[in-house]
């Protein structure tokens, strides 16, 4: 059995105490073992602050160095982390590389964001914030936004569905930015994540504290942090509300990204023609977010919303795509589909999928457990592939609770663009949701009227529809995060991620000497 050990303070600490037991999702073996108790939290934002020191002295040029040197590490290892993923997450093998490839994919975006910085700024250390704006009738008194790395730590704690893409993304942002990173993976699925930071560790890439790994409980790491410190959070909504409210954080200003719950949608307009290209790429989209990952992605499709003279082909086609989805041990070949990540997850979809099936029916599934192909009777923490038509598109449970695995409800609506598919899609708010239409009419107001409730949306149309990406991918060039029960957070973007870890400040002063300190032309 693996012992996972915390790597702080530059040296691997093997925590006292009861420890967290790993398993195997598809045999519940265990697998793995972690605690963290008698670390020392203060010690490890000590080092980590004088990391940051050492980091920000790099250009942007020798951070996208670093950067694209650990994406090569990863690479160079992809295989051995694609088995871990397999062994600890219930992944398939594609689903593997979804989070593996995920994690190398960005990281080498966010090396090419620095070296476009790097040609753009020189050496600079700000990156400027619009132009110099005269601020009086005095021509010489003038004012510049620019950002600067904030001289602080920041705190990444990531959900157990993406080990690898999730502790990554975020680091990828946060190391170009200059900033210190202490990461807490969700402890049930952190084995890749240990692992990668092992990699890290052996291969002497990073200034020393740049990157600290947790594993187990945060202690009071939390209630040390400071006015320069930030919070990164990807998990439930719950969660992040509890992590706001963490004492201390108000007072001292701590900075808090949550990306939380999202209740996904996929959007049919009227003109969608069954059998058409664009239809079937709405099927195959909704299948795909039903079963990658088991369903346990935040930006899945939950809601498909259909017109509904469209609804009995829709699922007709849904049921016919699913049928090939082979739900089992994903270790073996043939099989599609691998098991939830836990048994507490397996409690709540269970659950979360009866509450919703007491709105509506069930086309496919019946709200129970299931024996995986290959893997032990009774064993495994395995769920059909679910989908519910609600008895109406108002139904309450369907806007209100998120159950994170392979299910989907179908709402049928009127086809109307505003009261009809734009009111479902806004819900309490959401990291993406999806539009299939050629009618540009019906899109622009659905685009309008839906798009303050979406972090994402993608307009689906006949034109592209063999070109799109499935909705569930997260590209690091568009920002990811989502307002209401979504978080309200931002990440990702580009180079807009990494504001979040930097200060905007507006100086003002003489034009001309503003001009001068700061590389300002004219």
């Amino acid at each position: 059995m693996v012992r996972l050990k915390s790597y702080v303070a530059g040296r691997w600490f093997d925590g006292s105490g009861t420890p967290a037991r790993l398993v195997n999702p598809a045999s519940e073996e265990v697998i793995a073992e972690a605690t963290s108790e008698g670390l020392d939290f203060g010690a490890a934002l000590d080092h980590a602050r004088a990391a940051g020191a050492e980091l920000r002295k790099l250009s942007w040029a020798q951070r996208a160095a670093l950067i694209k040197g650990v994406q090569k590490l990863f690479h160079a290892n992809r295989e051995e982390l694609l088995d871990l993923a397999q062994l600890n997450g219930g992944n398939t093998r594609g689903d593997a590389k979804f989070d593996v490839d995920g994690a190398i994919g960005t990281l080498g975006a966010y090396a090419a964001t620095g070296e476009a910085m790097a040609a753009k700024l020189g050496d600079r250390p700000w990156i400027l914030d619009g132009e110099l704006a005269q601020l009086t009738r005095a021509p010489r008194f003038g004012g510049q936004h620019l950002w600067l790395p904030r001289p602080g730590v920041a705190v990444h704690i990531n959900a157990f569905n993406f080990p690898a893409w999730g502790t990554f993304e975020k680091a990828a942002v946060a190391w170009l930015a200059g900033a210190p990173i202490i990461s807490k993976p969700a402890t049930a699925t952190a084995l890749v994540t240990f692992r990668m930071t092992e990699l890290l560790a052996q291969s002497g890439l990073l200034p020393e504290g740049a990157f600290q790994l947790v594993c187990g409980s945060t202690g009071d790491l939390l209630r040390r942090l400071g006015p320069q410190d930030s919070l990164a959070f990807t998990g439930s909504n719950a969660t992040g509300a509890m992590l706001r409210n963490t004492p201390g954080f108000a007072e001292r200003g701590v900075r808090v990204n949550v990306e939380a719950d999202s209740l996904n949608a996929a959007l049919l307009a009227p003109d969608v023609e069954i059998g058409s290209e664009l239809w079937s790429t709405a099927v195959r989209h909704v299948a795909t977010d039903m079963t990658q990952k088991a369903g346990q992605k935040c930006t899945a499709i939950r809601r498909v919303i259909v017109p509904e003279p469209l609804v009995e082909a829709f699922e007709e086609a849904l049921l016919e795509q699913l049928a090939a989805t082979t739900v089992g041990n994903p270790l073996v070949d043939g099989v599609t589909m691998g098991p939830v990540s836990t048994a507490s997850q397996l409690r709540d979809v269970l659950a979360g999928i009866n509450t919703l099936a007491a709105n509506g029916r069930f086309i496919t599934g019946n709200g129970q457990r299931v024996d995986g192909k290959d893997a032990p009777v009774g064993k495994g923490f395995f769920v059909a592939p679910t989908v519910i038509r609600m008895e109406s598109a108002a139904a309450g449970a369907v806007h209100d609770l998120e159950v994170f695995g392979p299910n989907v409800s179908i709402l049928p609506y009127d086809g109307s663009a505003s009261e009809g598919a734009a009111a479902l899609a806004r819900g309490q708010g959401s990291l993406m949701s999806t539009a299939y239409s050629d009618d540009r009419a019906w899109l622009g107001t659905v685009l309008v009227e839906a798009s303050p409730w979406l972090g994402r949306f993608m307009l689906t149309s006949s034109k592209v529809a063999d070109q799109v990406s499935a909705p569930g991918m997260v590209l690091p060039s568009c920002i990811h995060g989502g307002p209401g029960r979504a978080g309200g957070g931002e990440e990702l973007g580009g180079e807009r991620g990494l504001s979040f870890y930097m200060q905007r400040t507006a100086v003002q002063g003489d034009r001309v000497i503003l001009g001068k300190l700061l590389g300002i032309e004219g």
